[in-house]
């Protein structure tokens, strides 16, 4: 297929998340606008804000609860993302097991605890996002790739998760792509649609009390006064009790998290409509998810309406770590987005894409969240997802939630939540260690192995990944 034709397949793309692109997108809630006072004032619209206002409703529903958001709820990572939904709240078990081996049997408890609760939590609130446990499958494309499948598929062996390899002609009941030899079935995955999650939970939240307050910055954090916490907006000043902060990647308010995480912006394309003859043609006739298992790594999933979502890939940083909406629209990555999907299904090479779009995550040095404390155990946080927020910011929830109230439970006691993830280097440093690290993990696709500057990072318990 030539550039011209990958042109042309994004030719009549729309630069909008295919998610957020609906008529039943809820209308903005009015912001707020004189001061007000409240037992817990939750920064961020997002899943963790959400989740968070809904299980503190759930734990003390007199509580007063505001949340603040400086756009509409799910306008950015939470309506963007692929909608998987792991049990795993480690970035996946190899990444727990290899940082806290001591923890890895509780961690995974935990994640599986959580997504229980999860689901159990959508249905008590008649939340339908499409929820489905569908189960995932990683593929492999070269030799090494393959390995490390099955490297996985015996670490889950040994921690009680429930796997199967697949050989190429088993491969071909769920996938059939000239790109793919070995797969690995992992049937604790779920899917969700994210923008239908977020929505329905803020539905949740006003059903439970919960005041919301969209199109409100918050510009500033005053955490001396003894009583309260003061949290300045564009139009009013919010006296709260407690305050968690569920920020993503947006400014945290807190100045110690300056170099705690980093901002990475992840792209995606959906096809137009496809018929189920052209799903059969490549193979995919289950409702499950996929993932490749190169460093450098796409996910694709079905929609509800017959779509491949087809993302990942590029992982980039900008300089300076700049958040900026322009930076969520980036043609070279589309287009090598395209090349990619029609050579790993040239069934389908002539596909156009509807919707082309980014979004950016809150990356840290263990590929996981981390959450805590400031202001003598007023101020809570949970950040730092890394690209796994769809299941793990209820946890995140659930831990700010202790944290806040002064309990000490298992959750606050894993020595994740203790001990945070090491800094990131100030800039240019760290802009030129995170492209090193890129074209390292784009040589090890390449050539299975891996190179001094990967194996230094390891050792250091620092890493960068797609």
């Amino acid at each position: 297929m030539t550039r011209d034709a990958h042109r042309a397949a994004l030719r009549t793309t729309s630069p909008t998340a295919f998610w957020l692109d609906r008529p039943e997108r809820p209308a903005a809630l009015p912001r707020l606008t004189a001061d007000t006072t409240a037992d817990l004032a939750i920064v961020g619209g997002g899943y963790t804000g959400l989740w968070t206002a809904l299980l503190a409703k759930q734990r003390e529903p007199g509580r007063d609860v505001l949340v603040l958001e400086a756009g509409t709820c799910g306008h950015a990572a939470s309506g963007r993302n692929g909608g998987f939904l792991s049990p795993s709240l480690t970035h996946g078990l190899s990444n727990g097991a290899a940082r806290w081996p001591g923890e890895i049997g509780t961690l995974q408890r935990l994640g599986n605890a959580n997504l229980d609760a999860f689901e159990r939590d959508l249905d008590t609130h008649g939340i339908d996002c499409g929820f489905a446990r569908t189960g995932k499958v990683s593929v492999a494309a070269t030799p090494w790739q393959a390995d490390a499948l099955r490297g996985a598929a015996a670490l889950g062996a040994e921690h009680g998760e429930k796997s199967r390899l697949l050989d190429r002609a088993d491969l071909r009941d769920w996938v059939d792509s000239p790109m793919w030899e070995t797969g690995l079935w992992q049937p604790d995955y779920a899917l969700v649609d994210p923008a239908r999650l977020v929505w329905g939970l803020r539905d949740a939240c006003l059903a439970a009390g919960v005041r919301i307050a969209e199109h409100t910055e918050v510009t500033g954090l005053d955490s001396k006064p003894a009583d309260r916490i003061r949290l300045t907006t564009p139009y009013g000043e919010v006296a709260a009790r407690r305050v968690a902060l569920a920020t993503n990647i947006y400014p945290p308010l807190l100045k110690r998290f300056r170099l705690s995480m980093v901002p990475v912006y992840d792209y995606a394309l959906t096809t137009v409509r496809l018929t189920d003859d052209q799903l059969a043609s490549i193979g995919w006739t289950g409702a499950h998810g996929i993932t490749d298992a190169g460093n450098q790594f796409h996910y694709l999933r079905k929609t509800a309406d017959n779509r491949i979502l087809w993302g990942g890939y590029d992982a980039i940083y900008p300089f300076g770590g700049r958040v900026d909406e322009a930076l969520t629209q980036r043609p070279e990555t589309f287009g090598t987005l395209a090349a990619q999907f029609a050579e790993t299904f040239p069934a389908l090479a002539d596909v156009p894409f509807s919707h082309a779009w980014g979004g950016v995550i809150d990356s840290t040095t263990r590929f996981c969240m981390f959450a805590g404390t400031a202001a003598a155990g007023r101020i809570g946080y949970a950040l730092g997802f890394t690209g796994l927020g769809v299941g793990a910011t209820r946890f995140g929830a659930d831990v700010v939630l202790d944290l806040l109230e002064g309990r000490a439970t298992e959750r606050t006691g894993l020595e994740m939540i203790r001990r945070k993830p090491l800094p990131f280097p100030p800039e240019p440093v760290r802009y030129a260690g995170i492209q090193a690290t890129r074209w390292s993990m784009a040589r090890e696709d390449l050539n299975g192995k891996r190179n001094l500057w990967l194996r230094t990072l390891d050792r250091l318990g620092l890493g960068f990944d797609s």
